[in-house]
């Protein structure tokens, strides 16, 4: 089994920062795109920033430079740091890993189970 473990979400000023971790663990043999997802009430599911296992990174026009992703192989940990954040922020993220287990030849996805952000204006 694999589980995606996830911590740093709260309640921030408008302005501040927030770094978002998620760690990976179980019976992994390798794990290749991670990313971050994000929802806001009403509104769809959108992608927010991927990184692959090589470190090249893509990111969402409306947070391009102010959140930078970021991984750990070592540790099977993707990070998220949030800077000059806004209201808009404000949403229940997920991160996202295609996770290769041991002893199989295909990879899955997998979610963790989300974390608020949640910015003051």
């Amino acid at each position: 089994q694999v589980q995606l473990v996830e911590s740093g979400g709260g309640l921030v000023q408008a302005g501040g920062s927030l770094r978002l971790s998620c760690a990976a663990s179980g019976s992994i043999s390798s794990i290749r795109a991670m990313g971050w997802y994000r929802q806001a009430p009403g509104k769809q599911r959108e992608l927010v920033a991927t990184i692959s296992s090589g470190g090249s990174t893509d990111y969402a026009d409306s947070v391009k430079g102010r959140f930078t992703i970021s991984r750990n192989n070592a540790k099977n940990t993707v990070y998220l740091q949030m800077n000059s954040l806004k209201p808009a922020d404000t949403a229940v993220y997920s991160c996202n890993a295609d996770v290769l287990r041991v002893g199989v030849v295909y990879s899955l996805p997998y979610w963790g189970q989300g974390t608020q952000v949640t910015v003051s204006s």
